[in-house]
């Protein structure tokens, strides 16, 4: 059986959607990045952490971790802590261009090693005022995603362009999840 290692409904539902059979006990792992770590080692990491975490209560099944972090010059940008963090993030992506990295990490039984890989998509920004940065933070919706923006709720209407998997951009990268999940042992894909 595949274990979904996090309580995203996001994830849940782009699982669901591609018709992957999947359970979902989430991961309690500190998401803060480690001094000087590169963005991608960052995502892989933690996607490893979680899938480990959850595969040490559960070894006889496969376990997806993954976790999703957006970039700007090089400055990770994880969830926000408060509405003034979201605000921060937001004005940092206005009319701007920047990284969505997914890392994922398959754990099971018949692998030796856990195996670890990401995907990375160019998101572009329209501006945004102040007065709809105020007005997106007080809806709550940036405030449990990493960058504080949800790409297929209300700041789509920000979004013009991406290039890449959009898949990613929401939280996990279906495809590449799928391709990871075939060249293992199978037995999660149903």
């Amino acid at each position: 059986m595949l274990v979904l290692a996090s309580a995203s409904p996001r994830r849940q539902e782009l699982l669901g959607n591609a018709g992957i059979s999947f359970a979902v006990q989430p991961a309690d792992v500190d998401e803060t990045p480690l001094a000087a770590e590169l963005p991608r080692d960052c995502a892989e990491r933690l996607a490893r952490e979680k899938a480990l975490a959850v595969w040490r209560v559960r070894p006889q099944d496969v376990v997806l971790g993954a976790d999703t972090i957006v970039v700007t010059d090089e400055a990770i940008l994880g969830k926000p802590r408060d509405a003034d963090d979201a605000a921060r993030m937001l004005r940092l992506l206005s009319g701007r261009s920047h990284r969505v990295i997914t890392g994922v990490c398959l754990a099971g039984p018949g692998s030796a090693e856990p195996r670890t890989a990401s995907e990375t998509t160019l998101v572009t920004m329209g501006e945004i005022s102040e007065d709809e940065i105020r007005s997106y933070v007080a809806t709550g919706e940036p405030m449990d995603k990493a960058g504080a923006y949800a790409i297929q709720g209300m700041a789509s209407r920000w979004i013009p362009r991406i290039e890449g998997d959009y898949s990613n951009v929401v939280g996990l990268p279906v495809a590449l999840v799928y391709r990871m999940l075939r060249e293992g042992s199978g037995r999660a894909v149903r």
